[in-house]
């Protein structure tokens, strides 16, 4: 490693592990990490659409074709080109930039919480408990849920526009509505969770040996998601299956539908079609953490050269 590459990681390193001392710092580290989670989701939303678009059709296509996902996906691409594999760019550039930074916002302001009452407490370690971080990620992951209330489902004609949708929905359906299925999806805040918290212990243990490079951000998000999706896609299934099953006959609770499944399908048949979804998942969080870790350590060294003047 050359000399001027030694010192822009040792920039990078400093920038990254800097402790706020005030609350006014404190809260510029809070936007600092919500710009960079922002602009993460917004750079990897970019670079792994297409995947994102051929996993997400294929696997409808193929179960209709009875085919492969592969063989789904040339079809896609034959009948519709390389500029279909990118429509609805834009609302999901929107959608996902919006929702990591109050997400990541959100997340470090109780992590911050939960730190300084750990050191008041005289706790030995002022790093999160399993439970904290769930706390810290139920109260990120809700304060999206207005947000994902308020995204498009299947392109329309004319489709209104979000403060329309906004309107409407409080107008027709009060305030509350916003935050219909709240307890539901707070269950989905399991894989953040479980992605970001296996992420930081491999961070840090590797921290303990040398510099944490957004390469290392890379592959540690890669194996993060992979073992929150093979977690939590039981869940998913279960929830798809539901849906299905209350459009097409009598509406099913959770239990019934994962009862019926591994009846007629064993075990296996909840990881159905894991393997489109997971190797987008894991593409996507691996740039997005590789991607938020240079951001930020750039968010912070542009907070200080402007601080200075």
């Amino acid at each position: 490693m050359s000399q001027a590459q030694a010192k822009t990681q040792e920039k990078l390193a400093e920038s990254t592990t800097a402790v706020p001392t005030s609350t006014a710092a404190q809260q510029s580290d809070n936007v600092a990490h919500a710009l960079a989670g922002a602009g993460g989701g917004l750079l990897s939303m970019a670079l792994t659409y297409p995947l994102i678009t051929l996993s997400t059709r294929a696997q409808v296509e193929s179960k209709r074709a009875q085919s492969s996902t592969l063989n789904a996906a040339r079809r896609i691409i034959k009948r519709e080109g390389i500029a279909g594999l990118y429509a609805g760019l834009d609302s999901a550039l929107f959608g996902i930039s919006v929702t990591n930074f109050v997400y990541y916002y959100w997340y470090e302001w109780t992590r911050s919480f939960f730190e300084k009452a750990a050191l008041k407490a005289g706790r030995a370690s002022s790093k999160l408990t399993t439970v904290e971080s769930m706390i810290a990620g139920a109260i990120a992951g809700s304060a999206t849920k207005p947000r994902k209330m308020l995204s498009p489902g299947a392109p329309k004609s004319k489709a209104p526009s979000t403060l329309a949708t906004l309107i409407a929905l409080i107008r027709e359906e009060g305030p509350a509505r916003l935050f219909a299925g709240v307890m539901p999806a707070l269950v989905l805040v399991i894989n953040p969770i479980l992605q970001y918290t296996v992420f930081e212990q491999m961070k840090q243990f590797l921290e303990k040996k040398r510099r944490v490079t957004p390469k290392d951000a890379f592959y540690l998000g890669a194996l993060g998601k992979l073992l929150a999706t093979t977690i939590t896609y039981p869940y998913i299934t279960v929830k798809s299956r539901m849906h299905v099953a209350g459009r097409d006959g009598p509406r099913e609770d959770m239990l019934t539908t994962f009862r019926r499944i591994i009846r007629e399908e064993g075990y296996t048949g909840l990881y159905g079609g894991i393997g489109p979804k997971v190797t987008q998942s894991v593409i996507t969080a691996a740039f997005l953490f590789a991607f938020k870790d240079a951001l930020y350590a750039y968010t912070v060294q542009a907070r200080k050269k402007l601080a200075r003047r």
